[in-house]
């Protein structure tokens, strides 16, 4: 399953998983100061802004890595290509999502994401360790292009015949004002599928099955795309979809950071 209770994640420990701390937040960046602090025992660092993306630029701000410097990374922290992997960030399951995605599209299938994340488990009593782990090196050879990515041109032929969803906030997806995006809007033809949706009230879980099911109603997974600003909350929806049994979709990993890179691109404002 791609997503773990901490009473499931307790289970599959006796497994010995690669246990992946990915802390990392939209103001502050890669969290190694938090893992430093304390992480879960047993838990290694990798970094999500460094390791799990490649540098912002042109492709957007969180564009997919360099294949040879994913693998680096992932042997540096003990990944083999059976590796049962679990990742987990600081809760809100936007690093870990993205992790989970990119890890899968690198050929692993044996990843899942800590639901809650580290405040999770350590509220359940889970070990809690100051110490990094002895490294161990790993032998994993990354397999890129195992889950459908889509680029620009795509992605707008997908809003044209209903299939691409915006899973930014609707404020963001309208244009107002006040936003922090440097051109604000939405590709024309996109849906608004805000992203918070996917999460309980209180937000720091994600929804049952049953009320994900509902959300997603209607929608064909194996052929629409979801982007969002940089293709971080984006991967929290795919890893939704997944939840509730539907294909994983594809990502329009640049999304809105890369759309407006170029100004020839159109844009829409408002609710549609």
């Amino acid at each position: 399953m791609a997503l773990l209770s901490v009473d499931e994640f307790t289970e599959l420990a006796t497994d010995r998983p690669v246990l992946l701390d990915v802390r990392w937040s939209l103001a502050n960046g890669s969290e190694r100061a938090g893992y430093e602090a304390g992480h879960l025992a047993g838990a290694v660092f990798l970094d999500f802004d460094a390791e799990v993306c490649g540098p912002p630029g042109p492709n957007g701000r969180h564009p997919l890595p360099d294949p040879a410097q994913l693998q680096a990374a992932l042997r540096r922290v003990g990944v083999h290509d059976d590796s049962v992997i679990v990742v987990y960030d600081g809760g809100d399951l936007m690093a870990a999502s993205r992790t989970w995605w990119t890890l899968q599209w690198a050929g692993l299938t044996r990843v899942h994401v800590l639901d809650g994340g580290y405040p999770a488990a350590s509220a359940a009593g889970l070990p809690i360790d100051g110490d990094e782990p002895a490294a161990t090196t790993g032998t994993v050879t990354v397999d890129p292009g195992r889950l459908p990515v889509v680029d620009a041109a795509e992605a707008a032929a997908m809003a044209q015949r209903g299939g691409l969803y915006d899973v930014r906030t609707a404020a963001r997806f309208r244009g107002d004002a006040g936003v922090i995006d440097p051109v604000a809007g939405h590709v024309p033809g996109a849906a608004n599928l805000p992203g918070e949706q996917v999460l309980t009230t209180d937000a720091d879980r994600m929804r049952p099955i049953p009320e994900l099911s509902t959300l997603f109603d209607g929608i064909d997974t194996t052929d629409c795309a979801v982007y969002c600003g940089s293709g971080v909350t984006a991967a929290r929806t795919a890893l939704a979809m997944t939840v509730a049994g539907l294909a994983t979709p594809a990502i329009y990993i640049g999304s809105w950071s890369h759309w407006i890179a170029d100004s020839a691109r159109p844009v829409a404002t408002g609710d549609v």
